[in-house]
Parts: C-alpha cells; structure tokens; sequence
C-alpha cells in the first residue's frame, strides 16, 4: 500500500489540500514537510527557565509572525501579591516603552472563601500585558499567557489579550483582559519582569504562530 490509505500512488499533499486515511506517521512526516493543514500552529522561538533572581527577562528575536504567544508557568516573585507584565521595544530590546500603554482587564478573586470582581482600566500605563502574580508563601506560584498582535508590522498598533490565574496575597487570584501600545511602529523585542521586585523562579516560553497565504 502507497502513503495515505491510496493505491498505488498517493496524491501529492500540499497545506490546505491533503487527501487521504492519515496514520501518526502520516500526520508527522507531512507536518515536518510544512505541508499538513493545521491552523494556529504555535512554532517555538524561545523558552527561558529562570532559576536565579532576575529583574528582567527579555526576547530580542521574534522570528517574522504577525501573532505571538507568550506562556509562563510557576512564576516565583520576591514581593507578595507582585504581578509580571509585558513591555516592548522598537530598537531590538536597548531600551523598552515603560509608559503610553493602555489597557482593560477584570480580575477575579477569592479571599477568605468570599469571592470578589474587579474592573480595572488605564490609557496610560507601564505594560502591554499582564501575566499573573504571586506571593511568598510554599506554592503560591503564578500562570499566566498572552498574545500578542501586529508586533512586527510598522503601519498598526501593538494590541495583547491576555489571561492569568494564581494564589498570592489572596486565596485565589485571576486576571483577563486587553492591552494596546496606541503607536504604528515595529516592536521588536519583549521584556518580561515584576511590577514590584524581582522574579525569583519561572518558566516562559514564546512562540510564533504560523501563517499561511
């Protein structure tokens, strides 16, 4: 039997027109060829692990998508009830906006097993994102992700959507919302650090999502 249930010859494959019973294998040779059809498929550029205290960890190479995503795990922060953010830079990660950010978000929260809803907004802030908090206390870590839009394209806006959920200064702790960097320039670089302190531990991976025309 040829390649994809045919006999005796299998159809050529191309992304967006594959023909065929696909077994495992299939579906792993095809991809490895760029020419299986998966949409929204996340390419890995970097992932950092930060075991020592750190005050900034940064991407200065963001491949050449019009999406990013941004997740990090297990997030460690000196400072009780500290949340990591996302800033961006235009010249390669030398310097990052720290101000002109805007952003709406809601948080989620539970303290002595009383549950509370907050808005929050600003149209001139230090981040882009929001990533999740932490406390001090054994386990209270933080999880959290972004994506992020329009990074690499000069002629539009930096928007972010993002979602976090953690245990820190209260029981329970979740955040989602959006962001927007109001200039049409191209962002090249990503900075990762706490709104108070430093980090102490976290794992962070970007990565690209794949486009197709």
């Amino acid at each position: 039997m040829s390649e994809y249930g045919y006999i005796p010859e299998a159809p050529e494959q191309s992304f967006g027109n594959n023909k065929g019973i696909f077994n495992p294998k299939d579906i792993y040779d095809l991809t490895r060829a760029d020419k299986y059809t998966n949409y929204g498929q996340l390419e890995l550029i970097e992932t950092q692990t930060i075991t020592t205290t750190t005050a900034n960890v940064d991407f200065t190479d963001l491949g050449n998508y019009n999406v990013h995503f941004l997740a990090q795990s297990n997030v460690d922060l000196a400072t009780d009830g500290a949340f990591t953010r996302v800033q961006l830079s235009s010249d390669g990660g030398s310097s990052f906006v720290t101000s002109g950010y805007q952003y709406a978000r809601q948080r989620n929260y539970i303290v002595g097993g009383t549950g509370y809803a907050q808005e929050g907004k600003s149209t001139n802030t230090s981040y882009v994102s929001i990533l999740g908090s932490s406390g001090t206390s054994a386990n209270e870590v933080g999880n959290g992700y972004a994506y992020l839009y329009n990074l690499l394209d000069s002629s539009k806006y930096s928007f972010s959507t993002f979602q976090a959920i953690s245990t820190s200064s209260v029981d329970l702790d979740s955040w989602f919302g959006s962001g927007v960097l109001p200039t049409a320039t191209t962002h090249n670089a990503i900075r990762v650090n706490a709104s108070s302190g430093n980090i102490e531990s976290m794992n962070i991976s970007l990565y690209g999502i794949k486009e197709y025309s």
